[in-house]
């Protein structure tokens, strides 16, 4: 005992462990980027060492992804009435594809400004070949999947969103029919049961979320080094001006929506982090779904939205794929025409949802756009090399953007039922 209190300073590591517990889990996230920045600095590539930290946290989170949606989904659906799911779900997808196009418009706007590649040679021995895009019609079949045990195991959110909403809408069919009322009832508790377990593992994990954080933010600084980043500085810097204006913007909507930005991201802070380190939507969203309880909005909604935005909303990735399409046309010397800035919008719209789920998915959206209004696939290998850098950020605005969305359609809906 003497040994543990010289290492702590006198203190009993009980005591140290207390501290810990009851800090704000904000103050540990930001305590951990500081010094997980710090130690990839000072140590390089040594503090790899650290990695399986780091994928402990990510097999943490994304252990805990398909219990939240399931059981989240089949309870908020019970929750709710049919119409108002389907009413919800429109002003969802609305709202995903109206933001893409407009954060496309935003990355168009500030890269025109501050116009990154001018006077910059193309490495033309660089090649790249990026995954195929498997496109909308794909990305909309892989909803209904052809094996429920398959779509489980494969991670398919799409899929398992559909069997959730389907088999909570089943069981609220036995809960209103007075035969089944009973055998509904019990199945629904079950379900309600393991959705309140899944939420008891939930903040037992969320302790382990600053460990993690400290050790990939580590490993990303010590392997990615400096040089790449001053190299594409410009690209770098005008993608974080193009987010912190579609922030911004975020602001403005929730101010019009009489939503207080302060209380928001009060909440939305740590998962905002989260994502910014672990550069993964669908990682950081058991801390999206728990940053959505706390803000009270209703569970039939962000157990449908969240999810949902985690695979094809991608504010973040838009923005990207504007500057690097900027970016790309400066470097060949014949900047985007007016026409070809409206192309950009359209297929990075269309792109950003049609290729959901997909590995690496900014870089194959980049290449699909590039494909599509004639920019130089070597390009795109330049920007891969930067594609952390550049995806920590991204990450970030695309769960901002999801509870965002979560948290104006939630005062929408709570205007109605007071109408």
């Amino acid at each position: 005992m003497l040994k543990y209190k010289l290492i702590t300073g006198g203190i009993p590591l009980k005591k140290i462990w207390k501290g810990y517990l009851d800090a704000s889990l904000i103050l540990k996230v930001t305590i951990a980027l500081i010094i997980g920045a710090s130690v990839g600095f000072i140590f390089g590539e040594d503090a790899s060492v650290l990695t399986p930290l780091g994928d402990l946290l990510m097999n943490l989170l994304n252990f805990l992804i398909l219990p939240l949606i399931l059981f989240t989904l089949i309870v908020g659906v019970n929750q709710t009435k049919l119409n108002s799911l389907g009413r919800m779900g429109g002003k969802v997808f609305l709202y995903y594809a109206g933001t893409s196009a407009l954060a496309i418009v935003v990355g168009l706007t500030v890269a025109s400004l501050f116009s990154p590649g001018t006077g910059m040679v193309l490495d033309t021995s660089e090649t790249f070949e990026a995954p195929e895009n498997p496109g909308i019609v794909s990305v909309l079949l892989s909803i209904v999947p052809s094996n429920i045990v398959t779509a489980f195991s494969e991670f398919n959110l799409l899929g398992i969103i559909f069997t959730a909403i389907v088999f909570g809408i089943a069981i609220s069919y036995l809960r209103s029919k007075e035969e089944t009322q009973l055998l509904g009832e019990q199945v629904y508790n079950v379900a309600n049961g393991m959705n309140e377990a899944t939420m008891f593992v939930v903040r037992g994990v969320l302790q382990h979320v600053p460990i993690g954080v400290f050790a990939i933010v580590a490993n990303t600084v010590g392997t990615q080094g400096t040089g790449i980043l001053l190299e594409l500085w410009n690209v770098v810097m005008v993608l974080y001006v193009g987010i912190a204006v579609q922030i911004s913007l975020y602001i403005l909507v929730l101010l019009l929506f009489k939503i207080s930005p302060a209380a928001f991201f009060k909440e939305a802070r740590t998962p905002m982090l989260t994502a910014f380190a672990t550069q993964s939507s669908s990682g950081t969203l058991p801390l999206t779904l728990n940053a959505a309880k706390n803000l009270g909005l209703s569970k039939s909604l962000y157990g449908f939205s969240l999810p949902l935005g985690a695979t094809i909303n991608m504010d973040g990735a838009a923005i990207r794929i504007a500057v690097s399409a900027v970016f790309a046309a400066n470097v060949i010397g014949e900047p985007l025409s007016i026409t070809e800035m409206l192309m950009v919008v359209l297929v990075g719209t269309l792109a950003s949802i049609g290729t959901a789920g997909v590995p690496g998915a900014g870089i194959v959206m980049i290449a699909t756009v590039f494909a599509q209004i004639g920019l130089p696939m070597e390009a795109v290998a330049l920007l891969a090399a930067i594609d952390v850098l550049v995806g920590m950020g991204a990450t970030m605005l695309n769960v901002t953007g999801d509870l965002v969305g979560s948290s104006v359609i939630n005062k929408t809906e709570e205007k109605k039922k007071a109408a």
